[in-house]
């Protein structure tokens, strides 16, 4: 594993409202520090940084735009120089530019990290996959809720993010730790 000097680390709708106690039970409580680890590691080494912000179409969505929680938390904030992409789905890649942003800058390496492992970070990490891009997705630094699948069995947190990321490994996606995401850096 070999971290390229422009790999582009997409942190995915780190806004206020996936803080929100309604959402119920997650997992990886340590998620955020991880993607801070990678943040700062980004910055430190001059590596683009791309903010995924998810502005709903549903008004009783945490995302909603017309209250708070569609802000960026205060510790993600984008930095001067840093890219901001706004999506009304899961896939940051439909209809936002994004792919012809990381062409145009010739990207090809791309670092997925942030909320929920099973619909935003998945769907993003797929096309990206899709699209020719290689694509890590750090396992620690996203994270998901309890969720019912579609028989109806509630399934822990633990469990989504635990297929979800089985669904990305090898077709789609590496998936790794932060911490060997930093080694390799």
């Amino acid at each position: 594993m070999e971290l390229r000097a422009n790999a582009a680390l997409i942190i995915i709708d780190q806004q206020k409202g996936i803080l929100q106690p309604r959402l119920g039970r997650r997992n990886n409580p340590l998620a955020e520090e991880r993607i801070l680890d990678l943040l700062g590691f980004w910055r430190r080494s001059g590596r683009p940084v791309i903010h995924v912000q998810h502005l709903s179409r549903s008004p009783d969505s945490v995302f909603w735009p017309e209250q708070s929680g569609v802000e960026f938390q205060e510790r993600f904030v984008p930095q001067d120089g840093e890219r901001r992409v706004q999506k009304q789905v899961p896939d940051a890649f439909c209809a936002t530019g994004l792919e012809v942003q990381l062409r145009e800058a010739g990207i090809g390496q791309l670092v997925i990290v942030g909320v929920a492992t099973n619909n935003s970070v998945e769907s993003t990490a797929r096309t990206a996959g899709n699209l020719g891009f290689e694509t890590w997705v750090a396992e620690d630094a996203c994270f998901t809720f309890d969720k019912a699948d579609y028989f109806g069995t509630l399934r822990s947190a633990e469990e989504v993010h635990g297929m979800s990321l089985g669904n990305l490994q090898g077709e789609y996606a590496t998936v790794v730790s932060s911490g060997r995401i930093l080694a390799a850096g």
